[in-house]
């Protein structure tokens, strides 16, 4: 039963009960965040709240959050972008704070954690057997069937153990093709009442635990279905807290966007099988074959214009899939579940196949300027080995969908260490949706009441405020800018990069995370250094990331080199970690079709595209990964930026301004004698 607010404890009670029982100690930015966000639920003001490594932003939205849900008796939803903060708050933060508050709320708050229903193993596929599969060019190496073979086989035989059929909870793991042997789509379901393992059904048992609970953890890509479909995934919820939301948009994107190989087509012909007549399923062949045919001529990259032969080819596909979609006719009640089954997995990839060819067609109809979606052709590498080329689709901004369906219907609350970029919100808070008045982030004295909402009544009201950071980072850290250094160039690292990583690394005696902006160039590094120093020097891709990480934080000589995952998936607290190194600014690829096609969609409107994307791009990449180097109170060091377009660039004041505040220095022997001095 909900609770009156005057029966409750005071937020400030509850916050100090929660923290004393983790063995923790309150903090100022703590105590700020936890009031602004139980200001937000109460009002229904968003907020965005920037909270630094070692505030306690956990707690600090999880208390009011349960004060919120044991009150009112609605459920509040928790999204992360990562597993890790998942498993953070599911198996430590939450139990820990369930038992602490029990005795002030009357009674012991729940949570559960929900994904999408393609995390879950599926009953009904592990016992009939997985449909045809698009083909990924793994099919033709040997090693990669045998291999596929024993995974299934280790799912078969983790199907009689698992209480929960939770991907993430099979370790170690098995490889996405043969994941999907055991699961299925919302649409390729049978639902719990057809299906004959409906009362036992993961997926289900995980919807309906959510659905009691006080707090629900999902991910962003979750949060971005409930979104973007017309049925409800999550449980009725009033308030969603967004952790990790500088993720958040792209995210988004990636459940937004849509492919389309042969292979896939290919695959739904066979799924038809005899379901429908031959003549037409044959057109549907036909159209697999073209797309095989044209996607081979085609050149790789962003389609600015649609050739004539993928017109016709995608007009074709569209209406041999749309035939087929016909011709299966609706779902009928009277169809055993063996022809229900067939139909499902069939008209599921039938409908994908239509709706991204018609997505294609139509993404070309508007100017220039005006187009919603960005259409690429493009072939991953699968074990050193390519892809057959696919068609991609995505939209060229997710700031309408999450105003309209996010901030639309619920409080939200977005929280990270790295949210103003530039000393100000609006980067992001664009990108979300949100209106921006041009104005600098609020460093926390009261609440985030404390900056008045925006003028525009029919946008959403929000406010930000930045918390701050209990890290002296002026005091801590060491800024080093090689400003002497030529700009970087497109021909690989430069000796005289080289000479200086050298000089930096025997400095610090090792103990140094180098963040590279390609994995060409991290190869480069470990290669080149480990001819020049003795330090062991690990590079990313030479082992899982996670036994690199742990071998690095292990042995205080050691070196990690690496790329993207290792810019926001270190945390290595301690003097294993005094020198994080950054090779360039981590601009998006020229030739990257997303970000220049937005790019250009910005300087259309008679924007600055590069500020706009390239710049707040590197800046989110490069304050995430200045974070890497304090993690605990204790810790000390230097991150050094070997590009010199950090200090002589018109933009380098904005990108500087996205950093925390360390001292900052372009003094080659100033920051040598500091790391040697941290050293000795």
């Amino acid at each position: 039963m909900p609770r009156t607010a005057d029966t409750l404890p005071s937020l400030r009670e509850l916050l100090t009960t929660a923290v004393e029982a983790v063995g923790g100690t309150e903090r100022p930015g703590q105590v700020t965040m936890a009031e602004a966000v139980h200001k937000s639920i109460r009002t229904g003001e968003h907020l965005a709240v920037q909270a630094g490594t070692g505030t306690g932003k956990s707690l600090a939205y999880l208390v009011p959050a349960v004060r919120h849900a044991i009150e009112t008796g609605r459920t509040v939803v928790v999204s992360t972008a990562t597993i890790a903060l998942q498993r953070q708050l599911v198996d430590r933060d939450l139990p820990r704070l369930a038992k602490a508050l029990k005795a002030s709320i009357g009674r012991e708050p729940t949570f559960a954690i929900l994904k999408g229903r393609r995390n879950y193993l599926c009953l009904h596929r592990l016992d009939t057997g997985a449909p045809e599969e698009p083909d990924d060019g793994g099919l033709f190496d040997p090693f990669a069937v045998s291999a596929l073979g024993r995974h299934v086989k280790r799912l078969f035989e983790w199907s009689s153990e698992t209480e929960t059929g939770d991907r993430d909870e099979l370790v170690p793991g098995v490889t996405d093709q043969a994941w999907r042997q055991v699961s299925v789509s919302a649409k390729e379901c049978l639902g719990k009442d057809k299906c004959p393992f409906g009362t036992d059904c993961f997926a289900e048992l995980a919807r309906a635990e959510a659905g009691r609970a006080d707090l629900v953890v999902t991910n962003h890509a979750l949060l971005a279905i409930d979104a973007l479909q017309g049925y409800q995934v999550l449980p009725e919820h009033d308030v969603v807290i967004i952790d990790e939301a500088h993720e958040l948009v792209d995210r988004v994107t990636s459940v937004a966007t849509a492919e389309l190989t042969a292979g896939m087509v290919s695959a739904a012909v066979k799924r038809c099988g005899r379901q429908i007549a031959e003549d037409i399923v044959d057109r549907l062949e036909e159209a697999s074959e073209g797309i095989k045919e044209i996607f081979d001529d085609l050149p790789q990259g962003r389609l600015d214009d649609l050739p004539r032969a993928l017109q016709g080819v995608l007009t074709v596909t569209r209406d041999a899939a749309h035939s087929c979609i016909t011709a299966l006719g609706p779902d009928r009640s009277s169809q055993d579940v063996e022809s229900t089954t067939a139909r499902r997995q069939a008209i599921a990839l039938l409908e994908e196949i239509h709706d991204t060819s018609v997505r294609v067609l139509e993404a070309f109809d508007a100017d220039t300027g005006q187009r919603r979606d960005v259409v690429w052709l493009s072939s991953d590498m699968i074990g050193g080995n390519p892809r057959p080329p696919a068609l991609r689709v995505a939209p060229l901004g997710v700031a309408g969908l999450l105003r309209e369906r996010l901030f639309g219907e619920c409080t939200t609350i977005l929280t990270s260490a790295t949210l103003t970029l530039g000393g100000s919100f609006d980067a992001l808070a664009r990108q979300w949706g949100l209106p921006v008045e041009q104005r600098p982030a609020q460093k926390a004295e009261g609440t985030a009441t404390d900056i008045a909402p925006p003028a525009d009544n029919d946008a959403p009201h929000w406010s930000g405020i930045d918390v701050g950071s209990p890290f002296t980072h002026e005091k801590s850290g060491i800024l080093y800018v090689a400003r002497h250094l030529p700009p970087p160039g497109r021909d690989g690292l430069q000796p005289a990069f080289f000479d200086e990583l050298e000089g930096l690394v025997n400095a610090a005696g090792g103990r140094t995370l180098g963040l590279f902006s390609s994995m060409r160039a991290a190869r480069q590094a470990a290669d080149e250094l480990r001819e020049r120093l003795d330090f062991p020097i690990l590079c990313q891709g030479e082992d899982s990331t996670s036994l690199l990480v742990s071998k690095f934080a292990e042995d205080e000589a050691t070196c990690l080199f690496g790329t993207l995952s290792l810019w926001q998936g270190v945390d290595v607290p301690g003097s294993s970690l005094q020198l994080v190194v950054v090779d360039r600014i981590p601009f998006p690829r020229p030739d990257d079709p997303l970000a220049s096609a937005r790019q250009r969609a910005v300087e259309a409107r008679g924007g600055n595209g590069f500020l706009t994307v390239a710049a707040t791009h590197a800046a989110l990449l490069l304050a995430q990964g200045a974070g890497r180097l304090l993690r605990s109170n204790d810790d000390k060091g230097v991150v050094a930026i070997l590009d010199s377009r950090l200090a002589t660039a018109r933009y380098g004041g904005f990108l500087r301004a996205s950093l925390p505040p360390f001292w900052t220095t372009y003094d080659q022997s100033v920051v040598r004698g500091a790391l040697a001095r941290l050293n000795s």
